[in-house]
């Protein structure tokens, strides 16, 4: 492409201020006040960011100085003052009555003449370079001189037009922008947050299509919207034109990278969440309009609409261009991006990039946990955005024009938001929509706002019924569920100023993924039991065992649940190692770079035989608790295929993801010999202990891991002590068992006696030593015996972390 050719009024020494027009590589950040907020940022990032690899669409910009000159020439000041005189945006009538005026009054003025030229002369310009004179498919987008602020979005006040071409159509086209300012969204939006009306000029971009309608477009976060999580990049993908992801009439695929290993040269896609992407916006060749909305085959809808090096090369942009603005600002700027893949070139460019604006804005001292009291009937589910819990009568709407139905207090039920539905969003206790992912209008209007919502529920507006008492929960991760009836919830604030230093390391269990983000909000030392039976019990469902003799499987009801759930895998085995190794790697990035210790899978027989396909490949046992477990299974031949998964799972997160602060944990592991036959099986799948950092810890649970601790400390590297079971086999009790249960009890001198011991076993041998069992989060003298025997460090559950804190620093 040849740069000359962009040239603009300041070629001909007209002052910058004063131009009609500048081409996006003539302008930077500092130039909002010109060209506001979206166009100073792609300008900035063509000057900046394409010499770093970053594919952006050039295009030129209309300028505030046009918009105002235009105003003023017309003397539409005066009038539209004189119309807003009276303007109640509290009143819905009012404001759209308003707001209609104006556009109108807008529309009907025609632009000045030098300013039509101007734009005409640029757009053919840009149709010599692209199109090599043929008229160019363009994109116009507003962008307000009060836009995409660090602390004020204006996301989606002002129109966007795609697919614009031809010289009238796009001078039309801008026209249209002008009049978008007065739209009744941007003026209630625009009361709401201080702006005065005429303080605010419009700037029009005119950019190059990328034509994404022939592949696909999302929007990425550098962020994790939900919980703030600075690590994560978020991307998602639809197929075809972006706006259907940003006004969440798509629900998209969902990707997460974790940015400081990506940026070392791993691959660490920590989760890739398929979407439904039912429809998709394309072209309206031949047709009346711009563009229109067509299926999505159903063929297509189950396969990922972006390929895993594409998730990472747009990861990798997320991160440079983040880089970049904190730079410029001097702080840590998450960014808010949208992107679109070119189906006619393969190529990926950026198009826009502002600053995101809740989570950057959220004060790190202070940690709010909201939570259920009780439990209550799920009316349906889909993905939370946010943490809270909100509640109310129910109002459902489906149509824009019924909005001034709605009553502050009340839960807005809908398919899907846009601009318009603003004005009552503010007044919603939460928000539940049908449609849209993490990154739909509702979405990020909700965070912004501060209100619950679930997004992409399916069949909400056919499910509630107005007038209905509700419970809106975000917050028992990624899932969200609205509950019948008003649900007894509480909201606990925690103050992590001032937090006292302790010298024993807090750890923290952790057996949920998706709670993973939020929970390394909590001040602790990283993971000292991750479950990865939660991972296969609850993301994967179906016994190892069964989806590697998948093809001989003779339960049929079984095999079809396995073939559903694994449909878009081939071979059924890569299906149990993704999900196993993007719930530890999830797990692992959360607390990176802090130690997060996994526990190989220790599901007793009676459990395994409950996985889809199970009951064929599990014996019944009478006391499956010290039965067939752990270690004794991993290098059994009728089970160690099935280990092998897991340890595969293992490495990819380590060598492939570079999350080295994985430490894989055997559990049950009754003897030496048995410690030294899985460290051989581990060694098959390329697990070397001390090679890559790599440490392998046990649970020392059994009597006989602390008699022979000496011995077990030639194997392993650290001891994790697991109470409950070392409780129940010490005082030679069943703990399920309601006749005995009186007599369980971790503070019995008995059990007391052999922490004393094998932690003094582990110091004389320079072994690392900790406890993950319940004891310590139930019993603050029982932690406080730990902290007076000289334990490394205590793992706790995540509500017992503070208060063990606090109580141990006494």
């Amino acid at each position: 492409m040849n740069s000359s050719i962009f040239t603009s009024e300041i070629s001909r020494n007209i002052p910058r201020e004063q131009a009609l027009i500048l081409w996006f590589e003539e302008v930077g950040i500092t130039d909002i006040p010109l060209v506001g907020g979206k166009n100073a940022s792609l300008g900035e990032m063509i000057r900046q960011l394409k010499p770093k690899g970053v594919n952006v669409p050039n295009g030129f910009a209309t300028t505030a100085y046009a918009f105002r000159y235009f105003i003023e020439k017309a003397g539409l000041e005066a009038k539209l003052r004189e119309l807003f005189a009276d303007l109640n945006i509290e009143d819905m009538s009012n404001l759209r009555d308003r707001g209609r005026l104006a556009r109108a009054l807008v529309l009907s003025t025609p632009l000045p003449d030098d300013l039509q030229m101007a734009i005409a002369i640029s757009y053919q310009k840009l149709c010599e370079c692209y199109e090599c004179g043929k008229e160019a498919d363009v994109a116009v987008r507003s962008s307000a001189t009060a836009e995409d602020l660090p602390d004020a979005s204006f996301a989606g006040q002002q129109e966007t037009y795609l697919n614009v071409y031809g010289t009238n159509e796009v001078v039309e086209a801008c026209h249209r922008c002008f009049a978008s300012l007065f739209t009744d969204r941007a003026i209630s939006y625009r009361t709401i947050n201080g702006f005065d009306h005429f303080d605010i000029a419009l700037s029009v971009g005119v950019q190059k299509m990328v034509r994404s309608d022939l592949a696909a477009s999302g929007v990425m976060f550098s962020i994790d919207t939900e919980t703030g999580f600075k690590n994560a990049a978020l991307i998602t993908a639809a197929y075809g034109l972006g706006e259907n992801v940003v006004q969440g009439a798509v629900n998209p695929d969902e990707y997460f990278v974790f940015k400081p290993t990506l940026t070392q040269g791993f691959r660490p896609i920590l989760e890739k969440r398929l979407g439904t992407k039912e429809i998709k916006m394309v072209y309206d060749l031949g047709g009346s309009k711009l563009t229109k909305d067509i299926p999505v085959p159903p063929s297509e809808r189950i396969k990922f609409a972006i390929t895993d090096d594409e998730i990472l090369q747009l990861a990798q942009w997320a991160c440079i261009i983040e880089d970049h603005y904190s730079a410029l600002r001097g702080k840590f700027s998450p960014m808010d991006i949208e992107w679109a893949k070119d189906g006619r070139t393969g190529e990926l460019f950026i198009v826009q990039a502002r600053p995101e604006t809740v989570q950057s804005q959220k004060s790190g001292n202070i940690l709010k946990n909201y939570k259920l009291k009780s439990g209550g009937n799920v009316l349906i589910a889909g993905r939370a955005v946010g943490e809270a819990i909100g509640q109310g009568k129910a109002n459902v709407i489906l149509e824009v024009h019924r909005i001034e139905d709605f009553q502050a207090g009340e839960v807005l039920v809908t398919n899907k938001t846009d601009p318009d539905w603003e004005p009552i969003m503010k007044k919603a206790s939460a928000i539940v929509t049908n449609q849209g992912g993490r990154t739909c209008h509702a979405a990020i209007i909700a965070r912004e706002m501060g209100i619950p919502a679930i997004v992409g529920c399916g069949d909400a507006t056919g499910i509630i019924t107005t007038g209905q008492e509700v419970t809106v929960s975000c917050a028992e991760g990624e899932e969200g569920k609205v509950y019948g009836g008003l649900v007894p919830f509480e909201v606990i604030e925690t103050s992590l100023d001032d937090l006292p230093q302790i010298a024993t390391k807090i750890l923290m269990n952790v057996g949920n993924p998706e709670e993973a983000f939020s929970l390394s909000a909590i001040p602790c030392d990283g993971v000292g039991l991750a479950r990865m039976e939660f991972i296969i019990a609850n993301h994967i469902k179906a016994h190892p065992l069964a989806l590697i003799h998948f093809d001989t499987l003779e339960d049929k009801s079984a095999k079809r649940a396995i073939a559903k759930l694994t449909a878009r895998y081939e071979c059924k085995t890569d299906f149990f190692v993704d999900k196993l190794a993007q719930g530890i790697g999830t797990i692992a990035a959360a607390f990176y770079p802090k130690p997060v210790v996994v526990r190989m899978s220790d599901f007793k027989s009676n459990e395994y035989a409950n996985l889809l396909g199970g009951r064929g490949f599990e014996p019944l046992e009478e006391n499956p608790m010290i039965g067939w477990r752990g270690a004794s299974r991993y290098y059994d031949p009728k089970y160690r295929e099935a280990y092998g998964l897991e340890c595969q799972a293992l490495k990819r997160v380590r060598d492939d993801m570079g999350l080295t602060n994985v430490i894989p944990m055997i559990p049950f592991c009754r003897t030496p010999e048995e410690g030294r036959k899985v460290l051989a099986e581990m060694a098959k799948h390329g697990l070397n202990r001390g090679e890559n950092g790599l440490e392998v810890y046990m649970m020392c649970e059994i009597p006989s891991n602390i008699i022979l601790a000496d011995e077990f400390s030639q194997v392993f590297d650290g001891f994790s002590i697991g109470s409950n079971d070392l409780t129940q086999l010490t005082l030679g009790l069943d703990r399920d068992s309601a006749l005995v249960a009186h007599i369980f009890d971790e503070r019995n001198e008995a059990v007391k006696s052999m922490i004393r011991s094998v932690i003094q076993k582990a110091k004389a041998n320079h072994r690392k030593i900790g406890i993950c069992g319940q004891a310590p989060s139930d019993y603050p003298e029982f932690a406080r015996f730990l902290v007076e025997q000289g334990i490394d460090s205590i793992s706790l559950n995540p509500d017992s972390v503070l208060k063990t804190i606090l109580e141990l620093a006494k």
